[in-house]
């Protein structure tokens, strides 16, 4: 039953320990009230997906490469046997925001900090935030970027080092979605390239606008086209996955999907409850849901395509020995 954590877990990225089977979840930093102040990156722990328990912060401090911001929007990889963490630095409004990471030995942390991948200046895509990484083989790609009018904005990918550490050649970025995505996620299945990325206001409370939709492309670099056949390198396009209802508002900013052992997919992400939409400290309340994706005709569906208010199944995933 919905949601899955509360009070909040925003931007939620998601990874199993294939040693103990614990799933961890990282979230974007807030001050969810409750008298702890600004968490920095929350950590969260869960054997099913369902049932979680907080057990750190990514960061004891910010950062010290950019001067102020807010620690936004992560995505967790284990890589080379060591977890990776891409993290957004910004503030509203912030004319230069970048993109870091962050590594550990262990999923739980603790984290230490690596600097800047690059910041939106260096890269020449203003407000470049919310990473992602695709792994195909041996190639990895770091796709990201949000919201923006100007004409070099939107969700650019570009590859990276064989160790996930650093960028060839800031030049080699392609573009692959106009500037009203952000928050995009690339998912390939039966041949396909599925970007999945969020629409709307993250982040108004009651009133948030967010929702999620889908394109697909035969190249990892596109063209992406919605159902209807329009590339979503023009704005307004994309076929819509998820969208808030009477009761829960502003679905989006999700987790990759995660397929339980069943092979049935599931994805985490945020959304906001419309009678109670911010905790006291003024943070949007963007609470931790979960639902399963069903692939029909080649696209992804999700329920009535409303965040589920019901009891429903379960994700299922073999026991394991867990440490402590």
């Amino acid at each position: 039953m919905n949601p899955v954590f509360e009070p909040i877990l925003a931007d939620p990225t998601v990874i199993r320990d294939e040693q103990t089977g614990y799933f961890y979840a990282y979230g974007t930093e807030d001050n969810w009230g409750d008298g702890k102040g600004n968490r920095l990156m929350p950590i969260l722990r869960s054997e099913d997906l369902i049932h979680w328990t907080e057990v750190d912060n990514v960061f004891k401090d910010k950062p010290n490469w950019k001067d102020r911001g807010g620690l936004w929007a992560p995505d967790i990889n284990k890589i080379n046997d060591q977890y990776i963490l891409y993290y957004s630095y910004s503030l509203w409004g912030d004319p230069d925001p970048g993109i870091g990471l962050a590594v550990s030995a262990n999923a739980g942390g603790p984290f230490v900090d690596k600097g800047k991948l690059f910041v939106s200046s260096e890269v020449e895509v203003p407000n470049s935030i919310d990473p992602s990484l695709f792994e195909e083989g041996d190639d990895k790609f770091l796709f990201w970027g949000s919201f923006g009018e100007g004409v070099s904005q939107g969700i650019h990918g570009i590859p990276l080092t064989s160790d996930g550490t650093g960028v060839h050649d800031l030049q080699e970025k392609f573009k692959v979605a106009a500037g009203d995505w952000e928050a995009a996620m690339i998912h390939k299945r039966d041949g396909y390239y599925y970007l999945f990325g969020s629409k709307g206001s993250c982040c108004e409370g009651a009133n948030s606008k967010y929702h999620v939709l889908v394109a697909r492309s035969k190249s990892l670099k596109g063209p992406y086209l919605d159902r209807s056949g329009k590339d979503i390198n023009t704005r307004g396009a994309g076929t819509l996955v998820l969208k808030g209802s009477d009761k829960i508002v502003g679905p989006g900013h999700h987790s990759k999907i995660i397929k339980d052992d069943e092979g049935t997919d599931w994805l985490l992400y945020h959304a906001i409850e419309k009678s109670n939409g911010k905790v006291s400290g003024g943070a949007s309340r963007r609470m931790l849901m979960l639902d399963k994706v069903v692939w029909t005709e080649g696209w992804p569906v999700i329920g009535t395509g409303e965040p589920s208010q019901s009891l429903d199944d379960s994700p299922v995933f073999k026991k394991m020995k867990y440490d402590n």
